[in-house]
């Protein structure tokens, strides 16, 4: 099934519909998520919606695009939308929210106990999985606001699709699991009696974890384990309700890809794994792909106009130009009364024993052997397309086309909005 005859993805409808408050952009790392959920929330917000961009990006491309200083953990409005709408961007601080999750649930002097915990700093800053689950903490403190009729998500950069959709399950499982309970026993058992009876295991246990850890860290762990005591079922509880939110119909799922093997590959996994754990897809953006204002002229006539171009010199110059430009005129690039005159350009005199100027000769095959590449390039990405839509045809498309640079500023991002909303089949690059 070619990329042509998939469902093409509707942007503006999802964008407008007031039911559509969440928009997640996930994919594979440097495929353009960010810049892709920027551009979504310029034309949603150009287009009368309250948006806030939520960036779990550490490049900082967001803000520059969107003419901000600096992003962090509190909404700043964007200026410069046109439309009855607002955007706002943020930047996630996993610290931060860790922090205002302590801080909120904790009594002034817990709080103060956790917050100054060298385990807890530790944990709040680098532990596998805190992005990812802060990034939905901060996704339910947003939704729960009721400040912004549309949320756009970035996702963090993820080695595996599954890491998004996993960590908040594997660090709410953790903070709620049979480790912690264990530590936490010597304080919620009562009395002498229980805790003679806990002694001998636990010095064994603790004596063990002692030569594993050290001893400075465990105390450090028993000392957070206990501060944190009231708040672990907490965790658990937001993060199951977070996973039940990216589940709702108000929310929308876009995979971010480029047509290369890689991205797709990942892109086909995450749909597949948004498919089995029932979260709602609208499609694919497939961003960077190549076009071209002449597809009429192959690779292999370009090459041949080339290699006419570029025979030796003692051969008629004239009937080189000649078979090049039957060539150009025969695929319509050259128009065919001005071909006759000799490569387009008029006055030129197509013949035979007219003399071709060399360095227009030298640029001009030179032109063409991009054009081949160029059309190499476009035929390879077609058919990576062409597998990823034989395996999902259920799956709606929307192309984005290769900029030549990046996008540092709204304009740019009006413009990718722009090529998001025409979606159909790329053609001049």
């Amino acid at each position: 099934m070619a990329l042509d005859t998939a469902p093409r993805l509707e942007v503006d409808p999802l964008l407008d519909d007031p039911g559509t408050r969440i928009i997640v952009c996930c994919g594979a790392g440097g495929v353009g998520k960010t810049t892709t959920a920027a551009a979504l929330g310029v034309r949603a917000a150009e287009r009368g919606r309250k948006v806030v961009v939520l960036t779990i990006d550490p490049a900082r491309r967001l803000a520059q695009s969107m003419g901000i200083d600096s992003l962090d953990n509190t909404p700043r409005r964007v200026a410069g939308v046109d439309g009855g709408g607002e955007l706002h961007a943020m930047m996630l601080d996993m610290k931060r929210t860790f922090d205002e999750i302590v801080e909120a649930h904790a009594d002034g002097e817990r709080a103060r106990a956790i917050l100054d915990n060298p385990f807890y700093q530790s944990l709040s800053a680098g532990f596998a999985g805190t992005q990812e689950y802060m990034a939905m903490e901060k996704l339910g403190q947003l939704r729960a606001r009721e400040e912004w009729d549309l949320i756009i998500v970035d996702t963090p950069p993820s080695r595996s699709a599954l890491d998004f959709l996993d960590a908040p399950k594997r660090l709410g499982s953790f903070l709620d699991g049979k480790f912690i309970r264990v530590l936490m026993a010597p304080a919620k058992v009562g009395g002498r009696t229980g805790m003679k009876f806990l002694n001998v295991g636990m010095s064994m246990m603790t004596g063990t974890l002692s030569k594993l850890m050290g001893a400075s860290l465990l105390k450090d762990v028993q000392t957070f384990v206990a501060a944190m005591d009231t708040m672990f079922g907490g965790f658990r509880t937001r993060a199951d309700a977070t996973y039940r939110l990216l589940q709702a119909p108000g929310t929308a799922f876009l995979v971010v890809a480029a047509p290369e093997p890689d991205a797709l590959r990942e892109a086909a996994y995450f749909v597949e794994r948004l498919g089995a754990e029932d979260m709602p897809l609208a499609g694919l953006v497939l961003n960077r792909v190549h076009g071209s204002g002449a597809t009429q002229l192959t690779a292999q006539r370009a090459l041949a106009a080339a290699e006419a171009l570029g025979e030796d010199p003692a051969e008629s110059s004239g009937t080189r130009e000649a078979e090049a430009t039957e060539n150009l005129v025969d695929a319509g690039i050259v128009d065919q009364r001005a071909g006759k005159a000799g490569l387009g350009e008029p006055g030129h005199s197509a013949d035979p024993h007219t003399a071709v100027d060399p360095e227009t000769a030298a640029v001009t095959a030179g032109l063409l052997r991009l054009h081949a590449e160029r059309m190499h390039v476009m035929s390879r990405e077609q058919r990576t397309r062409d597998r990823f839509t034989s395996l999902h045809p259920e799956v709606a498309v929307t192309e984005v086309a290769a900029l030549p640079g990046d996008v540092h500023d709204l304009a740019g991002l009006r413009a990718i909005g722009d090529r998001l909303s025409a979606g159909g089949t790329v053609g001049v690059c």
